[in-house]
């Protein structure tokens, strides 16, 4: 029996349908463009066929050459002190023209590489704020395409030992610190590899400021993320300067004290009252009572020249619970702090602190002037001017400069930070020096233990250091009679219990005495002209950071 006859309207859809040609994407073309798309796909096919038979076949060949480096890089094994060799390992310092043909060993990072086609790979090696360029070129001899490859793949900020001989350049290398030698590259190791995308560059971290307003479409590093990678961004050439200066005013505070008969003191972080009677201070759980960071060392400076210890300094971290978001204030800062016994008068302590001051500025001008040149390369500033006989004007000068210029200051009121600058202003425009000081502060804003001056009782024995503008020290003469000390203190409205083994300490009998206190990284800052001081802090401490 035959199959019933097809619906001619049924045969004429089915003819349709079978004529309908879809692309890609599901949606219909012609037949002439279906037909041109199985050919592209085709086409396609077979190019990429073709290319991964070359790349297979050129791995081969590679893998069939013979490495004639092979053992000249690579990835040293984790150091477990397994080893200890006589090799000697140069510091890059030490590398000049001079030195042309010579073989050394050098631990470096590598800061940037560049590749030359398939045969030359150029470096920038750095060694803190030093940098040298390192050259490896394929000769199929000694140094293969394979470790030039290898090299190419180095991350930047990896750590590597380095064999070169040192050679000079056809022409000065101008991108690195040491221009008049490279070095030709013959081993190279990695000791430690960087295995994740770096926060930012250290070429865009070292940038000069100066060079956004040339180009604004450059990338720039803002200080948060600086602070949030820290780490990587201590490595800058400029970093390492900032806080070499930041060790060096450590030492030269200290060489000048010691070779004036000044002890060093280590007085206690955590005490059991606020060390100034105020209020800004961190309160941490001690045991089953309360104790607090210390704001200062001042009382324990004072008790030291009780004790008759007659000239003492400290470096130590001071702590402020002061809720203040500024350029200049930290929650955590470096306090150089002294204090000593005088004769007669005040002024014999002044002179101390004056002297010091010339003696670090002036020595971080000769003996740092290569740190000073890096970081004015990035952050450009005015050189430092000072006096050598610092000038010191009595604060009611001050006030009457401020007048003169038509700023309204009364004569017993405190300077604001707007006041500070505009007066650093008038003074540098006068008498030409970033440095000088304030004498004579009224009473009223200065500390319950500041001697009253004897002459004006409105006004005390104490005193304001200042550069660029802003304050860096504050001091003065101590009160050191217990009776006229315990009467300054009810004044100030401080509770005796909290401060009587302070007070304790001048009934048994003390010589007169004044010292100082002076903020680490607001110096650096100020004399770098660094315009935030967590630029000179290694790790800052502010209402809003913790970390890192």
């Amino acid at each position: 029996m035959s199959a019933p006859a097809q619906d001619p309207a049924v045969e004429d859809i089915t003819q349709k349908t079978k004529e309908v040609y879809l692309d890609d994407a599901g949606k219909p073309i012609t037949k002439n463009a279906y037909k041109k798309l199985q050919k592209d796909k085709e086409k396609a096919e077979r190019k990429a066929a073709t290319a991964a038979k070359i790349a297979a076949e050129k791995a081969e060949r590679e893998a069939n050459q013979v490495d004639c480096s092979k053992d000249r890089y690579g990835k040293l094994p984790m150091n477990q002190s397994q080893t200890r060799t006589e090799t000697k390992y140069e510091d890059i310092n030490t590398i000049n023209a001079s030195r042309e043909g010579e073989t050394v060993t050098v631990r470096v990072r590598v800061q940037t590489s560049r590749a030359t086609g398939g045969k030359m790979c150029f470096f920038v090696f750095r060694q803190g704020v030093s940098t040298i360029q390192g050259i490896i070129t394929a000769d199929d001899e000694t140094i293969s395409k394979q470790m030039v490859k290898y090299c190419v793949g180095i991350s930047p900020e990896s750590i590597v030992l380095v064999e070169a001989k040192i050679v000079k350049p056809v022409e000065e290398v101008k991108s690195c610190t040491i221009s008049c030698a490279e070095l030709a590259i013959e081993k190279i190791h990695v000791v430690s590899e960087v295995n994740v995308r770096l926060a930012f560059s250290l070429d865009d971290a070292t940038r000069p400021e100066s060079s956004y307003e040339e180009d604004a479409q450059l990338s720039r590093v803002n200080l948060d993320t600086r602070l949030n990678n820290r780490v990587l961004d201590l490595r800058t050439t400029t970093n390492h300067a900032i806080f070499r200066l930041q060790s060096a005013v450590c030492l030269l505070f200290r060489e000048f004290l010691t070779e004036r008969g000044f002890m060093e003191i280590h007085t206690p972080k955590l005490i059991g009252a606020a060390s100034e009677g105020g209020s800004n201070v961190f309160k941490v759980n001690y045991f089953k009572t309360n104790a607090f960071l210390a704001q200062s060392p001042q009382l324990y400076k004072q008790m030291c020249i009780a004790a008759d210890f007659g000239k003492v300094f400290e470096i130590a971290p001071v702590f402020r619970a002061e809720d203040s978001n500024t350029h200049r204030h930290m929650t955590e800062f470096m306090g150089l702090d002294m204090e000593m016994a005088f004769n007669e008068h005040y002024h014999e302590v002044l002179e101390v602190l004056e002297e010091l001051f010339v003696y670090i500025l002036g020595n971080l001008k000769t003996r740092y002037a290569k740190e000073i040149e890096i970081i004015k390369k990035q952050y450009e500033f005015e050189d430092f001017e000072f006096l050598p006989k610092t000038l010191r004007l009595p604060f009611k000068e001050g006030v009457k400069m401020l007048n003169e210029a038509g700023v309204q200051v009364g004569e017993f009121e405190d300077l604001s930070t707007a006041n500070e600058k505009f007066l650093g202003k008038l003074v540098k425009e006068k008498y030409h020096t970033d440095f000088y000081v304030l004498d004579k502060f009224p009473l009223a804003i200065r500390p319950f233990y500041t001697m009253p001056d004897p002459e004006n009782p409105g006004y005390s024995n104490s005193y304001d250091f200042f550069l660029r503008g802003e304050e860096i020290l504050s001091g003065a003469q101590r009160i050191h009679d217990a009776e006229f000390l315990t009467e300054r203190a009810n004044a100030h409205e401080i509770d005796l219990s909290t401060i009587q083994p302070y007070i304790d300490a001048f009934k048994i009998g003390a010589p007169p005495h004044a010292g100082g206190g002076i903020g680490l990284e607001r110096v650096v800052m100020l004399f770098l002209g660094l315009g935030n001081i967590r630029r000179s802090s290694l790790f800052p401490r502010d209402p809003k950071r913790l970390e890192p």
